[in-house]
């Protein structure tokens, strides 16, 4: 803990200063152009020095916003020395030039010390939320805050392991040779069709361990670029296929769990993928009951998880138990302006839609920036709601006494 205190201590200043900047966004496009074209190490390592120490100060002077007694628990103290101690050494390259012969070399294996590090920074916050709400109980206003707070969080942490990986599968080793053609994470010619049926064949697996059944998937393509053509993208397809995932994955429990005894079997999985002049959409439909409109902004609630608190042991599958799944693919379908949506009706199944820009030109980072407006979300008190609230005890529906004598 001292040795936290320090380091917080010495930089500061620091953070400080980087946290002025706003991060610099970059489209798919230029991602794309940068790795194809002119991939030149010194020029990644001339912007990365200052850009992920720019992207890491924003996000870290918004974590001193939050309440203390949530800064307080174990694991986000935990999370803190893991961003304090990434920015500290990102610092030791600040002045160190491109020509140092060993410079390049260094910071590419700094870089991958830190994304290691930050592998866990997900289900560890996610713990030190489960912490403070153990402790202190559910309050609307701070639940508020934090909502607002991890999107933009873990929205940062995307966009930070976005460069990091771009960078270390350009000019590292670690290049995938089963996607020889990719540019870094980016493949210029995804098959959505082929990340739809890897994901579900990934989430059948699964549902197989599990329930013992898993329902038939059935895809389906609508071009109107180039109609009877498969649709191809532009994209990350560890980021689609994340969302994919956690689509598939909460369809077939649902509808397992509504139609294990039918005597129909169960019915399929539907995705539909189109592409059109804005806009590349993947739907997965399933007849698994649905959702109550109640309950869908509680899907992409951090707060209102109710699942048991899972184990952080090495080898636990990722997320399991906290509820993230569903708020975190939305996050990766937002990061280059993209969206994920809902729509159920209860009783019969749900349409969840991802919605993806058709232009990697247009599909720019979508980055938190720490300013006065995000300092103000978190100082503002709530205000009261100008709407009316249907009350929790039943109305008195007994006459108005005044009003009959009026003849109302």
């Amino acid at each position: 803990m001292r040795v936290f205190a320090s380091l917080l201590k010495n930089a500061n200043p620091k953070i400080e200063y980087y946290s002025r900047f706003s991060p610099s966004p970059l489209s798919i496009k230029q991602f794309l152009d940068f790795g194809r074209n002119n991939a030149c190490e010194k020029t990644s390592y001339m912007f990365l020095r200052k850009e992920l120490p720019v992207r890491l100060a924003n996000t870290m002077r918004e974590v001193n916003l939050l309440p203390d007694k949530l800064l307080g628990q174990p694991s986000v103290r935990l999370v803190q020395k893991w961003y304090m101690q990434s920015f500290v050494e990102l610092l030791d390259y600040e002045n160190r030039k491109a020509e140092d012969p060993r410079a390049l070399n260094d910071f590419l294996e700094l870089l991958i010390e830190i994304r290691n590090r930050h592998d866990d920074v997900v289900p560890t916050m996610a713990q030190g939320v489960i912490e403070y709400k153990e402790k202190f109980g559910f309050d609307p206003f701070i639940s508020s805050n934090i909502q607002y707070f991890l999107d933009r969080f873990y929205t940062n942490r995307i966009s930070f392991r976005m460069l990091i990986n771009q960078h270390t599968l350009l000019f590292g080793n670690d290049t995938n040779p089963a996607h020889p053609k990719h540019i870094g994470s980016i493949d210029p010619n995804c098959s959505v069709a082929e990340v739809v049926s890897d994901a579900y064949d990934t989430a059948k697996m699964l549902c197989e361990k599990y329930y013992l059944a898993a329902p038939e998937l059935k895809i389906e393509e609508f071009n109107m670029k180039a109609p009877k053509k498969p649709i191809q993208a532009v994209y990350v397809p560890s980021h689609l296929f994340h969302m994919l995932f956690e689509l598939f994955k909460n369809s077939m429990r649902a509808t397992v769990e509504l139609h294990e005894n039918s005597k129909e079997g169960l019915p399929p999985v539907k995705a539909k993928v189109t592409l059109g002049k804005e806009d590349l959409s993947v739907k997965i439909s399933d007849s698994g009951g649905g959702v109550p409109l109640r309950k869908i902004d509680r899907l992409f609630n951090y707060m209102y998880s109710t699942a048991p608190t899972p184990s952080l042991e090495p080898g636990a599958v990722p997320l399991a138990g906290f509820g993230y799944g569903l708020p975190i693919s939305r996050l990766y379908a937002r990061y280059f302006q993209g969206d994920l949506k809902l729509y159920s009706m209860e009783g019969v199944g749900t349409d969840a839609v991802i919605y993806l820009k058709a232009l990697s030109s247009e599909s720019f980072e979508r980055l938190p920036v720490f300013n006065k407006s995000a300092w103000r979300h978190y100082k503002t008190s709530p205000e009261a709601d100008d709407w009316s609230n249907p009350s929790k005890e039943p109305r008195d529906a007994t006459p108005c006494i005044r009003c009959e004598k009026k003849g109302f």
